[in-house]
């Protein structure tokens, strides 16, 4: 236990931007796992970092802590701004912060990097000591399971006694049912959103297109490139990929449609970028190398893939028995990679162990991403899941 909390702290060189509601600027701080850490693989490391931030203060009892989990390609940084010149605040900042959904003036949140990550938390990129190298594809492999336990010893860390709530989305989704699974005595509530209990074989070929567009790129090397390199390319073209599965036919026609870019020279036969849907793809792997690692996606995608509770339990009712957490799950009807059935599926099977769990399902045309938009739908479900004391045990749709 530990009263060395990274509390966010507003100042006066907040950004300039700052809106009501916001937690202000904050520090990222690291948990430093001093002792040999073993993977389901079997594989050992000799200990491990988690780098994370937390909004809020803990109460007398420390058990009003949230724990944020993040999906693939996000990171710690959830809520606030690091620094005055910041463009962009944390990933959910439209969800948490004082009087928002998730309400820092009430609940200590708690957000990390997960293990495997890139973002200052221990993996492929982080430097070996038995090598003095930079791990590669050295690295234990990783799996959701692992990704939780890790953040169970941060918790510990910070003397979390309870976990009033686990919220995430996406794979942020998967480890906060594998919270409630692990850790059925310490976790009290959980809302996993847009996620699901295994992926579909559309899914996991997605992630294998991502995984072979990196390891074909010459840089790659086997995993072994140095920090400042590697296969920027093929990193990109994985980025480029996946973004079209977080987002729905919809919301991409609305945005784009067939605009082209100024610069387009009319009907030209040429590979040169015309339409503005191929700039906003560029963009976004352009924007993703200058902040991920390769090897991290190789690894964050393969455990994905590698996540089936129905086969790890014998099925997903017998994965659910232990829970003793109240249970919400929220689909999004446009959401095409964990399709609303698959949500459906998880409250359902939740509901026939005699566990308590409900279902809401939000329509909207953003797809898989949309729990990460702003919705005042989505701030009621999660204000009235975190506040009320009571849940119901029905299934029901929004």
């Amino acid at each position: 236990m530990t009263d060395d909390l990274a509390v966010a702290t507003s100042t006066d060189s907040a950004p300039r931007h700052l809106a009501p509601g916001d937690v202000g600027l904050v520090s990222p701080r690291d948990f430093v796992h001093a002792a040999p850490f073993t993977f389901k693989s079997g594989q050992t490391i000799s200990g491990f970092t988690l780098r994370y931030e937390t909004y809020g203060r803990p109460n007398a009892t420390r058990d009003n802590a949230v724990l944020i989990c993040h999906a693939l390609s996000g990171d710690h940084h959830c809520a606030g701004w690091h620094s005055p010149n910041d463009k962009k605040p944390g990933w959910w900042n439209n969800l948490i912060g004082p009087g928002k959904a998730v309400d820092t003036n009430r609940f200590f949140v708690v957000c990390a990097n997960v293990l495997g990550g890139c973002q200052g938390s221990t993996g492929p990129s982080s430097i070996n000591p038995d090598t003095g190298r930079p791990y590669g594809i050295a690295f234990p492999f990783v799996t959701i399971r692992d990704m939780v336990r890790s953040q169970k010893m941060l918790l510990d860390h910070l003397g979390v006694t309870e976990l009033h709530g686990v919220i995430g989305g996406s794979m942020g989704g998967m480890q906060a049912l594998l919270f409630a699974i692990e850790y059925p005595h310490f976790t009290r509530r959980v809302l996993a959103m847009a996620t699901t209990g295994r992926e579909s074989a559309q899914a996991i070929a997605f992630n294998e297109v991502g995984r072979q567009a990196i390891m074909q790129d010459p840089a790659w090397n086997h995993g072994d490139y140095p920090r400042e390199g590697g296969p920027r390319v093929g990193l990109a073209i994985a980025r480029m990929m996946a973004h079209i599965t977080y987002v729905s036919d919809a919301s991409m026609d609305r945005k784009f449609g067939r605009k082209k870019k100024e610069t387009a020279a009319g009907d030209a036969y040429t590979f040169d970028m015309q339409f503005e849907v191929e700039s906003y793809l560029r963009h976004q792997g352009q924007s993703f190398i200058n902040r991920f690692d390769a090897n991290s996606y190789l690894y964050i995608t393969r455990a994905l893939d590698q996540f089936d509770l129905a086969q790890a339990y014998g099925s997903l009712e017998a994965a659910f028995a232990p829970v003793e957490a109240d249970t919400l799950v929220v689909g999004f009807t446009s959401d095409w990679l964990f399709p609303p059935e698959q949500n459906r599926a998880l409250a359902l099977a939740l509901l026939r162990a005699g566990r308590r769990a409900s279902y809401a399902e939000l329509s909207t045309d953003l797809g898989h991403d949309s729990f990460l938009l702003e919705s005042e739908q989505l701030y009621t479900l999660v204000r009235g899941f975190l506040e009320r004391d009571q849940l119901y045990t029905f299934d029901y749709a929004i």
